[in-house]
């Protein structure tokens, strides 16, 4: 129980206070959604992105670990979601979010509070968030963009799409600029850090603006439920497979696990609405599974200091 009143007044409960003061200010003034999901896409997003990579030291023995597990982990993720896609027979537009859902996990905002809760004597336990952020930072910009994106077009468009994408460019200059230790000056450092600094504000009021047009009886689905199910309970029982495969134990086992069990990231939302494509489930999914991760999350948690203390 302690652990889970820590994680849901920490980490649960501040993401549900901004999306509730999303949802009000929406009510009140109706903002427009595209604008301001344009907004986070183009300014918020890039920057905040360019700043964790440009700023992140990387040990490069627990990288090569951590590399190795997420591209196992990951693509059986896309496996599966795939083929449950199918089984549901889902269209283009909502197997689109559905992949995205259970592939792109919120290690940003969600992972990293709970990496500096569980790991504050151990700082190789939050160092290990930081590079799942950047990996699926990368993750969400190639390949969730490019299941948005082939959802409505094809062929050469999605490549010229892609390539017009601010985050692309962010992620490259960051890491050009980590890795030739680049200094920016003083007085881009400043705004740019201003920036960052919004994103999680905007992204998330912005989030809850839009949930706060969608009707509470329509608010769980078939879909929905089993997104949520693959994601929080599917995703660490994998994870725990690939981590017994490579032989990984310790802080890098129990951090890998944990991470595992995050709920679907926010960006999976912030891009649907950008490209309106199912944005109203994309929210419902997030809301969702943040809610229910309150719960997995602490046990998942808690079986990691049983398997890997």
């Amino acid at each position: 129980m302690t652990y889970l009143s820590m994680i849901f007044f920490q980490i649960v409960a501040p993401i549900l206070v901004l999306l509730i003061i999303g949802a009000i200010l929406q009510r009140k003034f109706s903002f427009n959604l595209k604008a301001l999901s344009q907004l986070i896409t183009y300014c918020f997003m890039p920057v905040a992105v360019f700043m964790n990579l440009y700023e992140t030291t990387v040990n490069f023995n627990v990288l090569g670990q951590v590399a190795i597990f997420i591209i196992l982990f990951i693509g059986s993720q896309m496996i599966i979601s795939h083929y449950i896609a199918k089984l549901l027979k889902l269209n283009r537009t909502e197997s689109a979010v559905f992949k995205n859902s259970v592939v792109l996990i919120n290690s940003g905002n969600y992972g990293i509070p709970v990496a500096q809760l569980v790991f504050h004597s151990q700082p190789i336990g939050v160092a290990i968030q930081v590079i799942l952020v950047i990996f699926q930072n990368v993750t969400t910009y190639t390949y969730g963009l490019y299941n948005l994106i082939s959802a409505t077009k094809s062929g050469i468009q999605i490549l010229k799409d892609f390539l017009k994408m601010p985050i692309v460019h962010a992620l490259v200059i960051g890491v050009i600029l980590n890795i030739l230790n680049i200094k920016l000056p003083v007085t881009l450092e400043i705004p740019l850090n201003h920036i960052s600094e919004g994103f999680i504000a905007v992204a998330l009021i912005t989030l809850g603006a839009q949930l706060s047009q969608i009707e509470i009886r329509t608010m769980i689905n078939k879909t929905i439920v089993i997104s949520c199910f693959t994601r929080l309970v599917v995703g660490p029982a994998i994870a725990l497979l690939v981590i017994w495969i490579l032989g990984l134990d310790g802080v890098v086992a129990q951090s890998l696990f944990i991470a595992s069990s995050f709920p679907t990231s926010r960006n999976s939302s912030s891009l649907a609405l950008e490209y309106d494509v199912e944005s109203n489930t994309a929210a419902q999914t997030v809301l969702f599974s943040t809610i229910v991760s309150c719960v997995t999350v602490t046990f998942v948690i808690y079986l990691s200091t049983i398997l890997f203390a």
